[in-house]
């Protein structure tokens, strides 16, 4: 089959690759009924990661299951299928505890920018729905696959609660869903942190009562005049440098809590401001096995529009134009058609 894969920065390329087979009896293969490009896809493909030998790409992903090992039971040929873009057993002591993305057995997603995939851990990675979803729905269950999780996720980690102020640094698509778990949970005031237009209308739409276009000391000092002096109670850091982690601390009240999400590239912290910011922080890779059920079921029950973040669609033959326009920001985040 044809699949992209990922030679050096700027390489990628659409090329034959062996179709995928299952090799443990617990793997499931699926067709894809679409796939996308992941912010996180664009560190690689700058050069900011190491690249010691072709990599295949892709971790977000829906589809219908053609095949199944000999031990998977919850999902079956023939079914929809939504996955982690984290593997997990979704049974060893931390998935218990919610934090599937730090199971025991954890691998993460590879090779969904392609026709078909391997799928391991199908039985504690794998959520099925009832019926065959509509053709619409499909941007949006597959955006609960990674980008609305993880948003979801920094919003939880932040605690955010009914009533509450929230500040969402960053604007690309993981920000983006942060402000609509955030309006989902019912935040009153919820800030975002935008410089580009097309960025700034999707999240006032998804429930943003106020834009900050400022970066650095003047967004932090832009912010705090806002909240006169006070700070948020919540902030949601979906970023990763050295910068966006500074304006999530220095915004967030002391008390209050901090979900961070975005993968750090160069990020250091100051034991002393730590000390005396006395804020909470939570983060990391988002378990988003926890939240599957739920946030399927907002989209299936059309609750919640997460597929609208996708701007760019585009066939996958295309996928290098795909990553190009994310990389100089013509676009939030690519569909990739199968």
């Amino acid at each position: 089959m044809l699949a992209t894969v990922l030679h050096g920065p700027g390489d990628v390329r659409f090329e034959e690759v062996a179709d995928p087979t299952i090799l443990k009896p617990t793997d499931a293969i699926i067709k894809l009924s679409a796939t996308c490009i992941c912010g996180s896809d664009l560190w690689p493909y700058r050069g900011a990661n190491d690249i010691t030998e072709p990599q295949h790409m892709g971790h977000e992903y829906c589809g219908v299951v053609v095949e199944v090992g000999s031990d998977v039971k919850t999902v079956k040929p023939g079914q929809f299928v939504v996955g982690s873009f984290v593997l997990s057993d979704n049974t060893c002591p931390h998935c218990a505890h919610g934090f599937q993305s730090s199971c025991e057995q954890r691998e993460f997603m590879t090779g969904a920018q392609a026709s078909y995939a391997r799928v391991p851990l199908a039985d504690g990675t794998l959520v099925a729905t009832d019926e065959m979803p509509d053709e619409n729905l499909i941007p949006s269950l597959l955006a609960v696959s990674d980008v609305l999780g993880t948003g979801w996720y920094a919003a939880d980690a932040a605690r955010v609660q009914p009533g509450s102020t929230v500040v969402v640094v960053g604007d690309g698509a993981v920000g983006l869903m942060g402000v609509l778990a955030a309006k989902e949970m019912g935040a009153d005031r919820i800030i975002a942190m935008s410089r580009h237009k097309s960025r700034q209308d999707l999240a006032l739409e998804y429930g943003a009562t106020d834009i900050v276009a400022e970066r650095g000391e003047e967004g932090i000092a832009r912010i705090k005049e806002m909240t006169n002096r006070i700070g948020a109670d919540s902030v949601l850091e979906c970023v990763g440098t050295q910068q966006s982690m500074n304006q999530a601390l220095q915004v967030a009240r002391p008390g209050s809590m901090i979900g961070y999400v975005g993968v750090p590239h160069g990020v250091q912290f100051d034991g002393q401001n730590l000390f005396f910011n006395q804020v909470g922080m939570l983060g990391g890779p988002a378990p988003v096995r926890r939240f599957l059920p739920h946030l399927m079921d907002l989209v299936l029950t059309r609750k919640i529009n997460p597929g609208k973040v996708f701007d760019l669609t585009l066939p996958l033959a295309d996928v290098a134009e795909g990553y190009k326009a994310m990389d100089e920001r013509r676009a939030i985040k690519t569909l990739l058609r199968v």
